[in-house]
């Protein structure tokens, strides 16, 4: 059911870890936030020309496409509604999430203004039913590692000490990736920004669980994630998980071809 309201592969390209059988992992046993923010509005220039007559989201890769998959992940957790928001070639995202039974879809339409990541994530806000609430990006690819990624992420959640909580990738297994990282970690969990010209150890994944507070203040304009992040840096209330499975940034044609490779042998 879908309701519409208006509000170069780099150098670094590893082997995957094998992800554990499904019938091998543990339950997680934990209460699931049961609405997510599936950001899916941006224009995919990198992944041209593939994205000349398509948006991004509806790319296949191994047969299903990036948006599917974010779904998919989604109705496993166990999450009922999936909030996404749409720009390029928004009717066909329309038109492709109207077959899904699975899910309580919304859209947020965002053809008049891209408000890119925040402002993304602020105005669809009145349509998220959840707090704290996940919010993924379509465009990355990453399989479960011993446990439910997402169940783990409503596992650590701890909201008297945190407000944000991200999925983070090691730099060394961030298939596809060609950037030099995002974020340095303590044992607490604590994160902070890479150094300007310096390396971080850790990529951020493109999946996160979000407090409503952080957006309930902010414009309906375009910014970014940055913005909501770097308010949380000095209060250290921004946290970090590492993810145990296999992640792949899908941000070329190139980058397809080989994720598919490396997930035919994971």
């Amino acid at each position: 059911m879908v309701r519409r309201e208006r509000p170069r592969v780099g150098a670094r390209t590893v082997k995957p870890r094998f992800a554990a059988p499904l019938a091998l992992r543990p339950a997680i046993d934990v209460a699931v936030p049961s609405s997510a923010m599936v950001l899916a509005a941006g224009l995919g220039k990198r992944m041209r020309p593939l994205t000349a007559t398509r948006p991004k989201p509806l790319i296949e890769v191994a047969g299903r496409t990036l948006l599917d998959r974010a779904l998919d992940h989604l109705v496993t957790a166990g999450v009922g509604r999936a909030v996404i928001n749409t720009h390029y070639f928004a009717d066909q995202i329309d038109a492709h999430v109207r077959g899904r039974r699975d899910l309580d879809i919304r859209l947020s339409d965002e053809r008049g203004q891209l408000l890119e990541t925040g402002g993304g994530v602020t105005k669809a806000l009145p349509l998220i039913d959840a707090d704290p609430f996940y919010v993924v990006n379509s465009d990355n690819l990453y399989v479960d590692g011993s446990v439910d990624t997402l169940k783990l992420l409503a596992q650590r959640w701890d909201p008297e000490a945190m407000d944000a909580l991200l999925l983070l990738v090691p730099l060394a297994r961030a298939c596809g990736y060609e950037g030099r990282g995002d974020f340095h970690m303590d044992a607490a969990g604590h994160i902070r920004r890479r150094v300007e010209h310096r390396v971080a150890p850790y990529v951020y994944s493109g999946i996160q669980l979000l407090s409503k507070r952080l957006f309930e203040a902010q414009p309906v304009e375009p910014f970014s994630m940055w913005r909501v992040w770097d308010s949380l840096l000095a209060s250290k209330r921004l946290y970090g998980i590492v993810h145990s499975g296999l992640w792949f940034h899908v941000g070329t044609p190139a980058a397809v071809t080989e994720t598919e490779a490396l997930l035919a042998i994971s």
